[in-house]
């Protein structure tokens, strides 16, 4: 099934412009959620809102929203002057500076999109992602939407065809620093260190497959939740880990990581070495 396209706009640096329309890149649907039920008789509940003061429900035209500046003290905002305050929503990504993109820590990224070309878009469109991907750079601009402004890197991809991923980027106050966690100053043996590298170099691989990886949990849930349809009882599914002995010699540890998983290119080399075996 193809994509469709939830906006359209214009990529713009210096005096090129490339029209794109914009794609999800994720699916937030494949959440899974339940409601609240009442116990007794099995119906969806409803939300109320009270009054801390008058201990009264309030509707939902008497609402209004506020700011807390002290506590229990509050400034309040019409609608009107909540919308005033929004940016205004733009059709267009100004690209402001091009950086490497090995500069940019994956700990700012936020929401991905998909760009594809729009209308006479394609040319400038393969052009751009071609001349990112050879040069190991991202574009870096901002983008307002949905009353927001947001930093945006748009970087290339390439699966089959080339491509264009832009990326929402968290601001620098929304990202807290690793100085704030304590993180003690410890020497590293280099037997300590080449036996890490040794037990990283046995599980590497080529490249990132997200296809190996199963959201185990989710689908233990709609096995639940199916059973639970057709009128069958759950048990407890999860299953407790089991708690190792108390690791003390790091040593020992890496030599037994080693041991306990064969590497990957043995792993490989096995039903070449049975077929010679066979011949």
């Amino acid at each position: 099934m193809a994509a469709r396209s939830i906006a359209s706009l214009t990529i713009s640096f210096g005096m090129v412009s490339i029209p794109v329309k914009l794609y999800s890149a994720t699916e937030a649907s494949r959440a899974i959620s339940f409601n609240l039920l009442h116990k007794g008789c099995g119906s969806r509940l409803k939300q109320q809102y009270f009054c801390a003061r008058e201990e009264v429900p309030v509707a939902r035209e008497d609402m209004v929203k506020g700011y807390e500046f002290a506590k229990d003290q509050y400034v309040m905002f019409t609608p009107e002057e909540l919308k005033a305050l929004e940016e205004a929503g733009t059709h267009s990504a100004e690209i402001t500076e091009f950086v490497p993109l090995k500069s940019v820590d994956p700990v700012y990224f936020d929401k991905a999109y998909y760009l594809g070309p729009d209308k006479g878009g394609a040319k400038p469109y393969a052009l751009l992602a071609r001349a990112l991907r050879e040069s190991g750079r991202c574009a870096l601009g901002r983008w307002a939407a949905r009353g927001k402004q947001y930093i945006v890197m748009i970087r290339p991809v390439e699966d089959l065809v080339e491509g264009l991923v832009m990326q929402q980027l968290l601001y620098a106050g929304e990202v807290r620093s690793l100085r704030d966690i304590d993180i003690p100053k410890t020497d590293v043996k280099p037997a300590e260190l080449k036996l890490a590298q040794q037990l990283i170099e046995q599980q590497s691989s080529d490249k990132f497959d997200p296809a190996e990886y199963k959201d185990e949990v989710r689908e233990r849930i709609e096995a639940a939740v199916q059973k639970k349809v057709e009128g069958q009882e759950i048990s407890s599914m999860a299953e407790t880990p089991e708690q190792g002995a108390q690791v003390i010699d790091l040593m020992e540890a890496l030599r037994a990581s080693l041991e306990k998983k064969p590497a990957k290119k043995a792993q490989s080399e096995k039903p070449a070495a049975k077929r010679a075996a066979k011949k």
